[in-house]
């Protein structure tokens, strides 16, 4: 028999773990600023597919994927993206690391200490979501992505639509 403080712990754990990992909303709300001072809003994206990418600059995976994912959403006329720097460092550190690094869709600076509500806490970077014109999440991805899983997931989702 397991000792009741074991049991106790387990509990505990497990309802940690659901209060910080809140379930992502079947159609997020997703309002920032972008680093050059724009209002971005994912409602004014329906009808499009969007990728919202959680990164950060000391992240090398999420560097190897950033040129793949900005030619991706600038070669395809129904996909749009931002990018959301999941760090807590100064915005020039970002703006520098742009400069360098530059991406064909919006960035904003997300507040580790308040993430987006709408999205699940990311458990690793980088985190992709792709969101389908109705604003329905369409596909999560935890590690780096190509722009063929991205093609896949559109391709499923438009498939699971039509069933």
């Amino acid at each position: 028999m397991k000792h009741p403080a074991v049991i106790f712990l387990g509990v505990l754990l497990a309802f940690a773990s659901s209060v910080i990992h809140a379930e992502t909303a079947k159609r997020p709300v997703l309002k920032v600023e972008t680093i050059d001072g724009k209002a971005w809003d994912l409602a004014a994206h329906r009808g499009q597919w969007v990728v919202v990418n959680f990164w950060a600059t000391w992240c090398a995976p999420c560097i190897a994927e950033m040129p793949e994912l900005s030619a991706f959403i600038k070669a395809r006329k129904d996909v749009e993206g931002i990018g959301l720097a999941y760090e807590d460092t100064e915005r020039q550190e970002i703006v520098d690391f742009l400069k360098k690094n530059p991406v064909d869709y919006p960035i904003a600076q997300i507040d580790v200490d308040t993430p987006p509500a709408d999205f699940d806490t990311p458990r690793g970077l980088p985190t992709t979501y792709l969101i389908a014109p109705d604003g329905s999440v369409a596909r999560q991805f935890l590690g780096p992505i190509k722009d063929k899983d991205l093609e896949q997931a559109i391709l499923a989702a438009k498939a699971a639509k039509k069933d």
